[in-house]
Parts: structure tokens; sequence; C-alpha cells
């Protein structure tokens, strides 16, 4: 089998920001990791591009909304994932043929096994939510908004819609999805998420508004196409759209449902909520886990382009590097709660990790083996406790790294048992002083310098494994500094299962001192 993992598909309304790239690069990290560990692996991101968001976006700008698509997904999404390495197997777009064939389809089955009626539905909308709102949800307006109701995640008045819609009988499933929730106490993460979809649930769910008729881009409803498909209805398919659903049932039996669906938390309980009631309604599996992230703060805002805090992912890494970028939100911030950004946090953590901790250590190792030994990477011999210490530390670090990053999510733990053993190889360094062994001819002298070399080397080409679904750029970097690739193969080859082995880096082995990896700051 397959391990399917997702990203959102997020709305063409603008340019990506940081949260876009936050939920993305995380999903990037955990495809890479498990295909590190040799497993079949298909990473599925997009773009939703329908709904009254997009189509009033678009004519705001003086377009139509397809034509507004094709530009935010050709100039703005597609290089920015392109930039950061994101490595995705397909990137779905909800105005492919493909998905909306299909969508129709799956409409059309929950249509004939009655599960949709027709009737009238009048309530508060949210338009950037693409969502109808709950009176109990909303805010008091102050301000300029005095006297109306708020969403409250976008902090804008909503709109009274009265129209005659098509229902899913969502009510229908609130029994089913707390036994779901109660019988895989993991399938919403973290637990403060799922106590929320729980508690939601619980207090009795309203049939679903599944269809539109006050505008006409979407996809249509099959039987009547006065109406076109609720744009979360429409969005949440592509998770089977995309691979294979009614059209490739060999790829569709291998492949769906997802094992983890990465979300934002403002849309989790479509996602744990709607999503699953939908699969239930037709028949279909369900998906392992809803792994819901926190919000990127700035200023205590949440980060988006309607509250001014919207930053360009390309104005940090045109200072900080893509890897750096890459590797410091997975770092800083626990996934699943909210997070703080600031330019000043980031820069202190890049000096003191990246370039003080890790680059340092790679740095100095090989002007250390090009110095004493000619650039050839000499065998240790001479082990003792010291050694035996750094094995022990690198074969914990390697297993509670693949443990937290591949089974529980916990990006930060991960990242931060390999960081905490770079740390620790720098104190063997420290202690040892291989450049005062140096000065010792004896051969005693010489296998002791050469023990402590190699020691350095192999741990520095496990840290390359480890950090490479983080950091490829930078891993590759290192990883033909040490002259890894002659005896060990590619990088991307490794086996994240095997980075904890001692003695993988042979002897003999050709190393040099490549460029900086995390340059100093200007």
């Amino acid at each position: 089998m397959t391990y399917y993992v997702t990203t959102p598909i997020y709305y063409v309304n603008d340019a990506p920001h940081l949260g876009h790239a936050y939920t993305t690069l995380a999903a990037d990290v955990l495809a890479r990791w498990h295909r590190m560990r040799g497993e079949d692996v298909w990473f599925l991101t997009g773009t939703d591009e329908h709904g009254q968001k997009i189509l009033r976006t678009a004519q705001a700008h003086g377009v139509g909304p397809e034509e507004w698509a094709d530009r935010l997904v050709h100039e703005s999404w597609q290089p920015l994932w392109e930039h950061l390495e994101i490595a995705n197997d397909d990137f779905i777009r909800t105005t492919q043929q493909r998905h909306t064939d299909r969508v129709r389809e799956f409409v059309q089955d929950l249509h004939d096994r009655g599960e949709i009626y027709k009737d009238s539905y009048e309530g508060p909308y949210c338009v950037g939510c693409e969502e109808f709102k709950l009176p109990g949800e909303l805010l008091d307006g102050e301000g300029e908004y005095a006297g109306q109701k708020l969403c409250p995640i976008h902090k804008k008045p909503v709109e009274l819609l009265k129209e005659e819609n098509y229902f899913f009988k969502l009510s229908a499933y609130t029994d089913r999805l707390l036994a779901h929730y109660e019988a895989h106490p993991d399938f919403i993460q973290p637990e403060s998420a799922r106590n929320e979809v729980v508690n939601f649930v619980r207090q009795g769910l309203q049939d679903l508004s599944i269809s539109r008729s006050t505008f006409d881009w979407g996809v249509p409803v099959p039987w009547d196409e006065r109406h076109v498909i609720y744009v979360w209805v429409d969005a949440l398919l592509n998770y089977a759209t995309a691979v294979g659903y009614n059209e490739n049932p060999e790829k569709f039996a291998s492949t769906f449902p997802a094992d983890v669906h990465l979300v934002g938390k403002d849309i989790l309980r479509f996602h744990a909520v709607i999503w699953p009631a939908m699969l239930m309604a037709n028949g279909l599996p369900l998906p392992g886990r809803i792994a819901a992230n926190g919000w990127l703060l700035v200023g205590g805002e949440k980060m988006s382009k309607s509250n001014l805090t919207g930053i360009k992912p390309q104005d940090l890494t045109a200072h900080f590097g893509v890897d750096a970028y890459r590797w410091y939100f997975l770092r800083a911030i626990t996934f699943g709660q909210d997070g703080s950004f600031s330019w000043e946090d980031f820069s202190a953590r890049y000096t003191s990790e990246l370039a003080n901790d890790y680059g340092n250590l790679a740095s100095r190792v090989a002007a250390m083996v090009g110095t004493y030994c000619g650039g050839e990477l000499p065998a240790a011999t001479a082990a003792g406790e010291a050694e035996r210490a750094v094995r022990e530390g690198l074969a914990k670090a390697a297993a509670e790294a693949d443990r937290r990053i591949g089974e529980e999510l916990d990006f930060q733990g991960g990242i931060l048992a390999v960081l905490d053993f770079v740390k620790q190889v720098n104190g063997y360094l420290t202690a040892q002083q291989p450049w005062k062994v140096a000065k010792d001819e004896s051969e005693q002298g010489r296998a002791r310098l050469a023990t402590v070399l190699y020691t350095a080397a192999e741990s520095l080409r496990a840290v390359a494994v480890l950090l490479n679904p983080v950091m490829p750029d930078t891993s590759r970097k290192l990883w033909d500094s040490l002259g890894a690739g002659a005896s060990l193969g590619a990088l991307e080859d490794q086996r994240i299962q095997e980075a904890g082995e001692w003695g993988r880096l042979p002897a003999g082995t050709t190393v040099t001192k490549g460029a900086v990896l995390f340059p100093r700051l200007s």
C-alpha cells in the first residue's frame, strides 16, 4: 500500500503566504521521511478554484475566474513550491476535468442513495470561509462594523443568505462519527483539536447545504444544473479524485484513503466532520488521521492577507536561504499549536543552531581531515568510552527522530533530537581536542586522532541522512563533502532505519571542504 499524505488545496484568491507554506512544508518533510523509509509515497497538494470568494476576487481584478485561477497557479503557487523544493507527486486543480467529472459522479451517487434532498435555507454566510455560520459563533462588530455580526475567523461582516438548495443528510451521521472518534482516538490530532470536534458533534449536526444557486462558478449539480455544488464538497473530493476515484480502480485501491490529511485548524471541521460523513454515505473508507496545525502569528494576529500580516516566503528565503526557511518553522513551532514568527527569533536560531552548531561542526571536521590526513578519512582503531557514548547518542537520536517525525508528526521534537546529537558531537570534539592529539606523533597518538576524526565524520554522515527531509540542499552538500556518495550511493536512497547504524561510512573516503553550509547573515 501507498503512504498517502495531503495538504489542503488552497484558495487562489491571492498569492501564498507563510501560513500556506507552513502546512505544505510539514507535508513535504513527512512525505520525504517516509520515502527514505523505503515506502511507496504519494504526496498531493493543489488549488481550490471554485466558489463565490474566487469569483468576487476575479471580478475585482477585472478578469474571469478561470483566467484569474490560471494566473495565480502558474505565477504564484507552483513557482513557490518549486522554490521551496516541495517534492509533491501531484498538483490537482479543482477546475480540471479529471476532478469535476468525478465530483459530479460522487454527488450523483449520494443523490441516488437518498442522501440528498431539496429545501430552502436562510442564515449568516461568510464568503471568506465559504460557510454558513451558526448565530452563536458570530462576533459583535465594533467601530466601522458596529451593529453587524462578524465571522470569528475573518473578522468581517457575514451576509444573510436565503436560497433554495440541495442538502446532504449530515445530521444522520452524528452517532456514527462519534463512534468513529471513540474507536480511533488518533483520528484527529492534536488532542485539543479532537476535543473541539467531539464537543461540536455532540451538540448535534445540522444537514449541510451542498449547492448554491445565486452564482455559477462551480461544478454543476448533475441533475439540476441551475445549481453548482457547494465549494467545500467539491474541494474535499480532491483527495479521492486525484488518486483515481471512478477512473483508475487499481491506483485508487492502493492509495485511498489518505494516511494523513494535514490541515489548518480553521478548516478542521470540514475535514473531521463533513469529509468522513460524505465517505460513510458513499461506502468509502475513512482517512487514517487528520492533523491540524496551529496558526502562524505576527503581533498576536493570524497571518493572512485579510489581516494585513501576510509575508512572502521569498522575503525570508532571500535572506536566510531555502533550507534554513524549511528548517526554521518546523523547528521553532510545535506542530498543532499556534506559533509566533519574528525576524529576530529566526536570526538568533539560525546563528546559534545552524551556523555555529551544525555548520561549524561540518566545517571543522572537513578541515581537520584535510589538514591531518590529507583528505582521506582514517579508520577508527582506538575507540573507547567516549566513542561508545557518541554511538549510543546517535542510535537514540535516530530512533527518536523516526518516531517523532514518522509516526507522531512531532517535527520539532524530531529535529531537536538530531540537533541535540550535533551538540553532543561538538562536545565530544571539544573534550577530545584532536588539534592537540595531532601533536602526538606516536602510533598511539595517530590512532587516537584517526578515531576522533572518524567518529566525527561518521556522525555527520548520519546527520546528513536524518536532516535530508528537512534541509535537502544542505544535506546533499554535506554528503558530497564527506565523499559518501562514492561508497554509499545517492543520499535520497539512504534509509532512515539505517541512519543510526554505526560504521556505515567507510575509511578511505575522500573528504573535501566544500562551501560553508550556513553563511553568516549580513
